[in-house]
C-alpha cells in the first residue's frame, strides 16, 4: 500500500509538472507571436543562424521533442533544406537545457510553495481578464504549476528509501563506470516513457537531491535522457520523404555520438564542472541539481562544437545511410498532397502559419508559371512560330491540369487553416495576431485560386480565337503584348512580396502597376470597339475585348493580394 501511495504521489507531481510546462509554453508562444514567426524564418540562413533559431524556438516551445518534429515537418515540406536543419538541431539541443538551469537554481534552493501558489493565483486572474497581456497570465499560471509539481515530486520522494531499497543501486558508486552505464540505460527508458527530457532530468535531479541515486548514476541518466528525447522525430518522419528521415536521423546521431565521447570522459567532465560551478556534488546533495544542469548544457555545447565544422560531411554521411527513394520524386500532375507532419504535443498557430505560407508561395509560383506559359504562346503566335492551333490546344490542356491542382490546394489549405483556428480556440491559444494572419492567408488563397481560373480562361479564349479563325489584327497583338508584360511584372512583384507585410514603397508600386494596367485595358478595349465600328469581325473583336478584360482581372487579384498583407 505504501508503494502504491508513493507512486501516486510521484505520478501526480510529475503530471502537474508536465501540465505546468505545457501551459507555460502556450503562454510563451502567444506572447512571442509575430516575433516567433520571424525567428523561424532564420532557418533559411547559415548554420550559425540555424543554431540561434533552434535555441530560441526550443526555449519558447519548452520541448525539444516537439520542435524536432516541427523541423522534420518543415524539411518534409521543403521549407528548409537538410543542411539548414542541422544547425537548427544543434541549437535545439542547447535550448532545451534552459529549463534545467531554472529548476536547479530556484526549485531546490527556495521554498517553492512560497511563490508557486501566488504565481498560480496571479496567473489565473491575469489569464481571464480581458486585456492584451493575457498570455503573461498563462505563463505565470504554468510557471506556478510547474514548480508546485516539482514540490510534490520532491516531497513524495522524501521517504522513498523506506519503501524501496535503493542501497543496491547506490552501492554501484564503488564502480563509477557501471553506475554511469546503468544510468545511461535508465535515463533513456525513463525519457521514452515520460516523453520529455526536461521532465526526466527534473526527476533525475530530485532523485539525486534526495540521495536515492548517486551523482555518477544521475549524470549517466542525463546522457540517456538526451538520447531518449530524440525518438519522436524518427517516428514522425516515417510518413515523410527521405530528407525528413535524414533530419530525424541527424537528431538521433547527434545525441548518440555525443554520448560516445562523453561517457568515457564523464568523470573528468564532472570534476571540471565542480571547479567552475559552486558547491561540491560529491559532498553535498544540494549542489547536484546545478551541476547536472551544467552537465546537460556543457554536453550539448561541446557536441555542437565538435559537429559544427563537419556539417557538409555530416550531410554526406546521412545521405549515404539513407539514400534517395523513387517515391520521393515529385508528381507535378498528380493530386495535391499537403506534406504536413503534426507535432502532436505542440501545435502553435505561428508554426502552422509558417507551414501554410510555404504552400501559398508554391501556389503563387504555379499561377505565375501558368501566365508565363500563356505569354510564351502569345509571343509565338505573333512571331508566327510553329502550329498555333496545336500550341494553344496543348496550352489549354496543360493549364486545365494546373487549375484543377490549384483547386485542390485551395480546398486543403483552407480547411487546414480553419482547423487551426478551431484548435487554437479549444486550447486557448488563439490570439488576435494569428487570427488576423490566418484571415489574410485565407483571402490570398481564394484570390490565387481565382487567378488560376482566369489563366485557364484566357488560354481558352486564345485557343478559341485560333480554332474559330478569329485572327486578331496585328495592331491589337502589338499593343496586347506590352499589356500582358505589365501584368506579368505585377505577378513577379507579388511573388516576392508574398507572406511579408507590405512596405510604403511596395504599396505605392502596387498602386502604380494597378493604374497602369487599368489604363492599358481601357485603350485596348477602345481599340477593339473601333475595329468593330470600322467593319471588323464582330465576334473576333468581342473575343479580344473579353480577353483584355480577363487579363486585367489578374491585375485586380494581384492588387487585392498585395493589400491583404497590411
Amino acid at each position: 500500500m505504501a508503494l502504491f501511495t508513493l507512486l501516486l504521489r510521484m505520478t501526480g507531481g510529475l503530471c502537474m509538472f508536465l501540465f505546468g510546462m505545457k501551459v507555460m509554453s502556450d503562454g510563451l508562444q502567444k506572447s512571442a507571436g509575430e516575433r516567433m514567426r520571424k525567428t523561424l524564418n532564420f532557418m533559411t540562413g547559415n548554420r550559425f543562424l540555424g543554431i540561434l533559431t533552434g535555441f530560441i524556438a526550443t526555449a519558447i516551445i519548452q520541448s525539444s521533442s516537439a520542435f524536432s518534429v516541427i523541423v522534420v515537418s518543415f524539411v518534409n515540406a521543403g521549407l528548409v533544406t537538410l543542411t539548414q536543419s542541422i544547425g537548427v538541431i544543434f541549437g535545439m539541443n542547447i535550448g532545451t537545457t534552459l529549463t534545467g538551469w531554472i529548476i536547479s537554481i530556484i526549485g531546490f534552493k527556495i521554498h517553492i510553495d512560497s511563490f508557486a501558489l501566488p504565481a498560480i493565483g496571479i496567473g489565473f486572474i491575469a489569464s481571464i481578464i480581458k486585456w492584451k497581456y493575457r498570455s503573461i497570465g498563462d505563463f505565470l499560471l504554468g510557471f506556478g504549476f510547474l514548480f508546485l509539481g516539482l514540490f510534490f515530486l520532491t516531497d513524495g520522494m522524501a521517504n522513498v528509501n523506506d519503501v524501496i531499497d535503493f542501497h543496491a543501486v547506490g552501492a554501484m558508486g564503488g564502480n563509477r563506470t557501471i553506475a554511469v552505464l546503468v544510468g545511461l540505460g535508465v535515463g533513456f527508458v525513463m525519457t521514452l516513457i515520460i516523453n520529455s527530457s526536461t521532465a526526466s532530468i527534473t526527476l533525475i535531479m530530485a532523485l539525486a537531491f534526495q540521495d536515492i541515486i548517486t551523482y555518477e548514476m544521475a549524470a549517466g541518466m542525463v546522457l540517456g535522457a538526451n538520447i531518449g528525447t530524440t525518438l519522436d522525430a524518427p517516428l514522425a518522419s516515417i510518413a515523410g520523404n527521405t530528407d525528413s528521415r535524414r533530419t530525424a536521423a541527424a537528431h538521433v546521431l547527434f545525441s548518440v555520438l555525443g554520448a560516445v565521447w562523453a561517457t568515457p570522459l564523464l568523470i573528468p567532465l564532472l570534476k571540471f564542472l565542480s571547479i567552475i560551478l559552486p558547491g561540491d556534488p560529491w559532498l553535498s546533495n544540494e549542489a547536484i541539481p546545478l551541476h547536472l544542469a551544467g552537465l546537460h548544457t556543457t554536453f550539448n555545447i561541446v557536441t555542437t562544437l565538435i559537429f559544427l565544422p563537419f556539417v557538409k560531411q555530416y550531410v554526406k554521411l546521412l545521405t549515404a545511410i539513407l539514400p534517395d527513394r523513387k517515391t520521393d520524386e515529385k508528381i507535378s500532375d498528380g493530386p495535391y498532397r499537403f506534406a504536413y507532419i503534426s507535432s502532436g504535443s505542440v501545435d502553435s498557430p505561428e508554426l502552422n502559419i509558417v507551414r501554410a505560407e510555404k504552400e501559398i508561395s508554391n501556389m503563387a509560383g504555379i499561377v505565375l508559371y501558368m501566365f508565363s506559359r500563356f505569354t510564351t504562346v502569345l509571343h509565338s503566335m505573333h512571331e508566327k512560330e510553329g502550329n498555333s492551333e496545336e500550341a494553344t490546344a496543348s496550352l489549354c490542356e496543360e493549364l486545365l491540369k494546373k487549375e484543377e491542382y490549384i483547386d485542390e490546394m485551395r480546398e486543403i489549405l483552407s480547411n487546414f487553416l480553419i482547423e487551426c483556428t478551431r484548435q487554437d480556440l479549444s486550447s486557448s491559444k488563439r490570439s488576435a495576431g494569428s487570427d488576423k494572419r490566418i484571415s489574410s492567408l485565407l483571402r490570398v488563397i481564394v484570390a490565387l485560386e481565382g487567378m488560376s481560373d482566369e489563366c485557364f480562361r484566357i488560354s481558352s479564349l486564345l485557343e478559341k480565337s485560333v480554332r474559330k479563325n478569329y485572327a486578331f489584327k496585328n495592331k491589337e497583338i502589338k499593343q496586347l503584348i506590352p499589356y500582358v508584360g505589365k501584368v506579368e511584372e505585377f505577378l513577379g512583384f507579388l511573388e516576392k512580396q508574398l507572406n511579408n507585410k507590405a512596405t510604403a514603397a511596395q504599396k505605392e508600386r502596387a498602386e502604380k502597376l494597378e493604374e497602369s494596367i487599368d489604363k492599358r485595358r481601357k485603350k485596348l478595349q477602345k481599340l477593339g470597339r473601333k475595329q468593330i465600328e470600322a467593319g471588323g469581325n464582330v465576334k473576333a473583336e468581342l473575343l479580344f475585348i473579353d480577353l483584355v478584360r480577363r487579363i486585367e482581372r489578374l491585375g485586380d487579384y494581384c492588387f487585392e493580394i498585395s493589400a491583404a498583407y497590411k
